[in-house]
């Protein structure tokens, strides 16, 4: 069959509250949030492995707290006092990500003083608890090791399915609802594979001008063809 020519244009993830489907996996961490005035600190490490809905979850956090979203690599010490003036509230994200980098890890320990001794809260996102991150700076490594963790679990059966759909829908594509059990049983148990398996099935629907259906998935990612169709 014919290919056609793809792009890889982007996707339009929806952030808010009402699209964050609440399951076992999750529902500690959100409620962890919820209780944001309450954080030890005041701040919180919120972890899970990537696809796990971290961004999300920030993004439903800064909404309902009025804060600010920086990503720790793109954060410098100069725009440090900005982010953190009059108790303000930052989510940092990715901030592992800076281990090894000095000027970095000097910009986000600034923004950690600045952003508590002003009463603030400040909400980091990682895929591993802080005292994992192999910090240079020992100050900053000090004050991670001591920030409070909420964690993402791997999802349950419910939660992958709606992750699923989600993906979907974040694409504009409408898929027959077997699709999502089918899928569910058969990829790997993770979000990751989950997006993976949206993304390579997006690509191909639209290569083949096919339809995304069980046997397409079963073609494309080699799930087993039996009862496909």
């Amino acid at each position: 069959m014919p290919q056609q020519l793809t792009f890889d244009l982007p996707v339009r993830e929806a952030l808010g509250r009402e699209d964050f489907f609440v399951s076992s996996a999750n529902a500690v961490a959100l409620a962890t949030l919820d209780g944001w005035q309450d954080w030890p600190q005041g701040k919180m490490a919120l972890i899970g492995a990537r696809g796990a809905g971290k961004t999300h979850l920030a993004h439903v956090w800064a909404a309902e707290a009025g804060a600010s979203i920086v990503s720790a690599a793109d954060l410098t010490e100069a725009e440090a006092p900005a982010l953190a003036a009059g108790a303000a509230r930052v989510v940092v994200e990715d901030a592992d990500a800076i281990a090894g980098d000095r000027e970095a890890e000097v910009a986000l320990f600034h923004l950690h003083n600045l952003v508590l001794a002003s009463g603030g809260r400040l909400l980091l996102t990682a895929a591993t608890a802080p005292n994992r991150w192999p910090l240079g700076l020992p100050d900053l490594a000090s004050r991670m090791q001591a920030t409070a963790v909420a964690a993402l679990e791997p999802p349950d059966d419910a939660l992958l399915s709606a992750v699923l759909l989600k993906l979907f829908a974040d694409r504009q594509i409408a898929v027959a609802p077997n699709l999502i059990p089918y899928l569910a049983a058969r990829i790997d148990r993770s979000f990751a594979a989950a997006r993976d398996a949206v993304a390579q099935l997006d690509q191909q629907a639209l290569a083949q001008s096919r339809p995304v259906t069980r046997a397409l998935a079963a073609e494309v990612l080699d799930l087993g063809a039996e009862d496909a169709p």
